[in-house]
Protein backbone atom coordinates (compact mmCIF):
# COMPACT_ATOMS: atom_id res chain seq x y z
CA UNK A 1 0.00 0.00 0.00
CA UNK A 2 1.30 3.47 -1.12
CA UNK A 3 1.86 6.00 1.46
CA UNK A 4 -0.60 8.78 2.01
CA UNK A 5 0.30 12.49 0.75
CA UNK A 6 1.76 14.25 3.32
CA UNK A 7 -0.32 16.98 5.35
CA UNK A 8 0.98 20.07 7.29
CA UNK A 9 0.46 18.99 11.19
CA UNK A 10 -0.52 22.09 13.09
CA UNK A 11 -0.39 21.77 17.06
CA UNK A 12 -3.53 23.53 17.96
CA UNK A 13 -3.87 24.31 21.78
CA UNK A 14 -6.86 26.14 23.04
CA UNK A 15 -10.57 25.80 24.23
CA UNK A 16 -13.27 23.47 23.59
CA UNK A 17 -16.58 25.40 22.48
CA UNK A 18 -19.43 22.81 22.05
CA UNK A 19 -21.21 24.80 20.08
CA UNK A 20 -18.50 24.78 17.43
CA UNK A 21 -18.42 27.80 15.79
CA UNK A 22 -15.12 28.88 17.55
CA UNK A 23 -12.17 27.48 19.65
CA UNK A 24 -10.55 23.94 18.81
CA UNK A 25 -13.05 23.00 16.61
CA UNK A 26 -12.95 25.84 14.46
CA UNK A 27 -9.05 25.22 13.97
CA UNK A 28 -9.55 21.99 12.85
CA UNK A 29 -12.33 22.62 9.98
CA UNK A 30 -10.12 25.48 9.21
CA UNK A 31 -6.64 24.13 9.10
CA UNK A 32 -8.60 21.15 7.15
CA UNK A 33 -10.15 23.50 4.61
CA UNK A 34 -6.48 24.18 3.55
CA UNK A 35 -5.56 20.25 3.22
CA UNK A 36 -3.59 20.36 6.73
CA UNK A 37 -4.22 18.50 9.50
CA UNK A 38 -4.91 19.64 12.79
CA UNK A 39 -3.81 17.82 16.28
CA UNK A 40 -4.78 19.35 19.49
CA UNK A 41 -4.37 19.68 23.07
CA UNK A 42 -7.30 21.38 25.20
CA UNK A 43 -6.22 24.08 27.41
CA UNK A 44 -9.94 24.46 28.49
CA UNK A 45 -13.57 23.53 28.73
CA UNK A 46 -15.87 25.97 28.53
CA UNK A 47 -19.78 26.37 28.68
CA UNK A 48 -20.41 28.42 25.67
CA UNK A 49 -23.14 28.65 22.84
CA UNK A 50 -23.31 31.14 19.71
CA UNK A 51 -24.69 33.86 22.53
CA UNK A 52 -21.77 33.95 24.43
CA UNK A 53 -19.68 32.22 27.86
CA UNK A 54 -20.94 31.01 30.63
CA UNK A 55 -18.26 28.86 32.11
CA UNK A 56 -14.35 28.60 31.42
CA UNK A 57 -13.13 25.14 32.96
CA UNK A 58 -9.31 25.36 32.84
CA UNK A 59 -7.56 21.91 32.68
CA UNK A 60 -4.57 20.55 34.85
CA UNK A 61 -1.39 22.38 33.35
CA UNK A 62 0.45 19.12 33.54
CA UNK A 63 -2.18 17.72 31.60
CA UNK A 64 -2.00 20.02 28.85
CA UNK A 65 1.99 19.79 29.10
CA UNK A 66 2.43 15.92 28.44
CA UNK A 67 -0.42 16.03 25.72
CA UNK A 68 1.99 18.36 23.79
CA UNK A 69 4.67 17.12 24.22
CA UNK A 70 2.82 13.56 23.04
CA UNK A 71 1.90 15.39 20.02
CA UNK A 72 4.69 17.24 18.91
CA UNK A 73 7.24 13.67 19.29
CA UNK A 74 4.46 11.69 17.31
CA UNK A 75 2.94 13.72 14.89
CA UNK A 76 6.15 16.26 14.64
CA UNK A 77 3.44 19.21 13.43
CA UNK A 78 4.77 21.91 11.40
CA UNK A 79 3.43 24.99 13.14
CA UNK A 80 2.14 25.60 17.03
CA UNK A 81 -1.61 27.69 17.20
CA UNK A 82 -2.29 29.03 20.31
CA UNK A 83 -5.81 30.60 21.64
CA UNK A 84 -8.01 30.31 24.27
CA UNK A 85 -5.06 28.87 27.83
CA UNK A 86 -7.48 28.97 30.62
CA UNK A 87 -4.60 30.30 33.34
CA UNK A 88 -1.56 31.20 34.18
CA UNK A 89 -0.25 28.06 34.42
CA UNK A 90 -1.27 27.11 31.09
CA UNK A 91 0.70 30.20 29.55
CA UNK A 92 3.70 28.84 31.24
CA UNK A 93 3.71 25.59 30.07
CA UNK A 94 3.12 26.69 26.48
CA UNK A 95 6.15 29.60 26.85
CA UNK A 96 8.24 26.69 27.75
CA UNK A 97 7.60 24.26 24.75
CA UNK A 98 8.22 27.19 22.43
CA UNK A 99 11.66 28.00 23.79
CA UNK A 100 12.40 23.52 23.37
CA UNK A 101 10.87 24.49 19.76
CA UNK A 102 11.92 27.70 18.09
CA UNK A 103 11.87 26.01 14.87
CA UNK A 104 8.33 25.72 14.93
CA UNK A 105 6.18 29.31 14.13
CA UNK A 106 3.88 30.32 16.82
CA UNK A 107 0.81 32.03 16.20
CA UNK A 108 -1.18 33.30 19.12
CA UNK A 109 -4.04 34.37 18.98
CA UNK A 110 -4.79 36.12 22.64
CA UNK A 111 -8.17 35.15 23.46
CA UNK A 112 -9.11 38.02 26.14
CA UNK A 113 -12.79 37.72 25.73
CA UNK A 114 -15.16 36.12 23.88
CA UNK A 115 -17.21 37.49 20.52
CA UNK A 116 -19.84 38.77 23.10
CA UNK A 117 -17.66 40.58 25.14
CA UNK A 118 -17.48 38.36 27.98
CA UNK A 119 -13.56 38.56 29.63
CA UNK A 120 -11.99 35.28 29.39
CA UNK A 121 -8.94 35.60 30.68
CA UNK A 122 -7.64 37.05 34.19
CA UNK A 123 -5.13 39.44 35.34
CA UNK A 124 -2.62 36.46 35.77
CA UNK A 125 -3.40 35.22 32.49
CA UNK A 126 -2.91 39.03 31.20
CA UNK A 127 0.41 39.34 33.04
CA UNK A 128 1.77 36.12 31.50
CA UNK A 129 0.91 36.36 27.88
CA UNK A 130 2.55 40.38 28.46
CA UNK A 131 5.33 38.94 29.92
CA UNK A 132 6.41 35.24 28.56
CA UNK A 133 4.27 34.26 25.52
CA UNK A 134 4.35 37.11 23.50
CA UNK A 135 8.31 37.28 23.66
CA UNK A 136 7.79 33.59 22.01
CA UNK A 137 5.51 34.02 19.35
CA UNK A 138 6.39 34.46 15.54
CA UNK A 139 2.59 36.41 15.44
CA UNK A 140 0.45 37.92 17.30
CA UNK A 141 -3.60 38.54 15.98
CA UNK A 142 -4.93 40.42 18.41
CA UNK A 143 -8.22 42.56 17.14
CA UNK A 144 -8.35 45.97 18.90
CA UNK A 145 -9.42 45.79 21.82
CA UNK A 146 -7.73 42.79 22.57
CA UNK A 147 -4.26 44.93 21.48
CA UNK A 148 -5.10 48.04 23.84
CA UNK A 149 -5.79 45.90 26.94
CA UNK A 150 -2.30 43.97 25.90
CA UNK A 151 -0.21 47.21 25.68
CA UNK A 152 -2.54 49.99 27.83
CA UNK A 153 -2.37 52.28 24.47
CA UNK A 154 -4.96 53.12 21.95
CA UNK A 155 -3.18 53.53 18.48
CA UNK A 156 -3.14 50.66 16.82
CA UNK A 157 0.25 51.35 15.19
CA UNK A 158 2.04 52.18 19.12
CA UNK A 159 0.04 48.83 20.30
CA UNK A 160 1.99 47.31 17.62
CA UNK A 161 5.37 48.47 18.42
CA UNK A 162 4.91 47.88 22.28
CA UNK A 163 4.15 44.31 21.29
CA UNK A 164 6.96 43.97 19.20
CA UNK A 165 8.89 45.98 21.71
CA UNK A 166 7.99 42.72 24.06
CA UNK A 167 9.75 40.07 21.53
CA UNK A 168 6.71 39.36 19.15
CA UNK A 169 8.39 39.07 15.63
CA UNK A 170 5.11 40.08 14.09
CA UNK A 171 2.12 41.75 15.25
CA UNK A 172 -1.56 41.68 12.38
CA UNK A 173 -3.91 44.20 14.33
CA UNK A 174 -7.38 43.52 13.36
CA UNK A 175 -9.97 46.13 12.89
CA UNK A 176 -12.79 43.87 13.10
CA UNK A 177 -14.71 45.61 16.28
CA UNK A 178 -14.12 49.40 14.81
CA UNK A 179 -16.80 51.57 13.92
CA UNK A 180 -15.33 52.16 10.05
CA UNK A 181 -17.00 51.66 7.13
CA UNK A 182 -14.16 49.38 5.87
CA UNK A 183 -12.09 47.02 8.50
CA UNK A 184 -8.74 47.39 8.42
CA UNK A 185 -5.78 44.79 9.08
CA UNK A 186 -2.35 46.29 9.49
CA UNK A 187 0.44 43.76 10.24
CA UNK A 188 3.96 45.35 11.33
CA UNK A 189 7.40 43.35 11.50
CA UNK A 190 9.97 43.57 13.40
CA UNK A 191 12.15 44.68 11.17
CA UNK A 192 10.03 47.37 9.70
CA UNK A 193 7.35 46.06 7.48
CA UNK A 194 4.24 47.76 7.50
CA UNK A 195 1.28 45.92 5.57
CA UNK A 196 -2.14 47.13 5.20
CA UNK A 197 -5.48 45.54 3.85
CA UNK A 198 -8.67 47.11 3.85
CA UNK A 199 -12.64 44.45 3.47
CA UNK A 200 -15.55 45.27 2.88
CA UNK A 201 -17.48 45.68 6.83
CA UNK A 202 -19.80 42.41 6.85
CA UNK A 203 -23.48 42.78 8.22
CA UNK A 204 -23.76 39.99 10.90
CA UNK A 205 -21.71 38.93 13.99
CA UNK A 206 -19.73 35.87 13.80
CA UNK A 207 -18.98 33.24 16.09
CA UNK A 208 -15.43 32.24 15.81
CA UNK A 209 -13.66 34.25 12.70
CA UNK A 210 -10.61 35.18 15.13
CA UNK A 211 -10.00 31.82 15.56
CA UNK A 212 -9.94 31.25 11.86
CA UNK A 213 -7.88 33.97 10.91
CA UNK A 214 -5.45 32.91 13.40
CA UNK A 215 -5.56 29.34 12.14
CA UNK A 216 -5.22 30.04 8.53
CA UNK A 217 -2.34 31.74 9.08
CA UNK A 218 -0.78 28.97 10.98
CA UNK A 219 -1.57 26.08 8.31
CA UNK A 220 -0.16 28.77 5.11
CA UNK A 221 3.23 29.11 7.64
CA UNK A 222 3.28 25.26 8.45
CA UNK A 223 3.14 24.81 4.59
CA UNK A 224 6.28 27.09 3.64
CA UNK A 225 4.54 30.57 3.32
CA UNK A 226 5.83 33.79 4.01
CA UNK A 227 4.43 35.65 6.82
CA UNK A 228 3.13 38.22 4.11
CA UNK A 229 1.55 35.73 1.78
CA UNK A 230 -0.13 33.40 4.55
CA UNK A 231 -1.92 37.02 6.19
CA UNK A 232 -2.76 37.76 3.36
CA UNK A 233 -4.61 34.56 1.90
CA UNK A 234 -5.64 33.87 5.44
CA UNK A 235 -7.94 37.00 5.47
CA UNK A 236 -9.09 36.46 1.97
CA UNK A 237 -10.42 32.58 3.43
CA UNK A 238 -11.71 33.97 6.59
CA UNK A 239 -13.51 37.12 4.66
CA UNK A 240 -15.29 34.61 2.80
CA UNK A 241 -16.10 32.23 5.21
CA UNK A 242 -17.75 35.05 7.21
CA UNK A 243 -19.42 36.29 3.80
CA UNK A 244 -21.37 32.54 3.65
CA UNK A 245 -21.80 32.28 7.50
CA UNK A 246 -24.86 29.89 8.49
CA UNK A 247 -26.87 30.26 11.48
CA UNK A 248 -26.31 26.60 14.05
CA UNK A 249 -27.83 29.09 17.19
CA UNK A 250 -30.08 31.90 18.18
CA UNK A 251 -27.20 34.70 18.23
CA UNK A 252 -23.91 34.99 16.27
CA UNK A 253 -23.55 33.21 12.70
CA UNK A 254 -21.31 30.28 12.02
CA UNK A 255 -18.32 30.94 9.63
CA UNK A 256 -18.42 28.37 6.70
CA UNK A 257 -14.93 27.34 6.58
CA UNK A 258 -15.44 24.90 4.02
CA UNK A 259 -17.23 27.39 1.61
CA UNK A 260 -15.18 26.05 -1.29
CA UNK A 261 -16.69 22.97 -0.98
CA UNK A 262 -19.96 24.00 -0.93
CA UNK A 263 -20.21 25.09 -4.26
CA UNK A 264 -20.69 22.35 -7.26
Amino acid sequence: MNDSPERAVVLCIGGHDPSGGAGIMADAETIAAHGGFAVSAISALTDQDTCGVRAIHAQPAEQLEAQCRTLIADSAPRAIKVGLLGSSRAVRVISTLADEHPELPLVLDPVLASGTGQRVADAAVLNQLRHNLIARSTLVTPNLPEARTLTDLQDPARCAERLLGSGARWVLVTGTHDTTEHVTNRLYGRSGARHQWDWPRLPGEYHGSGCTLASAIAVRLARGESMVEAVAAAQEYTWNALDQAFRTGRCQLTPNRFYAQSHP
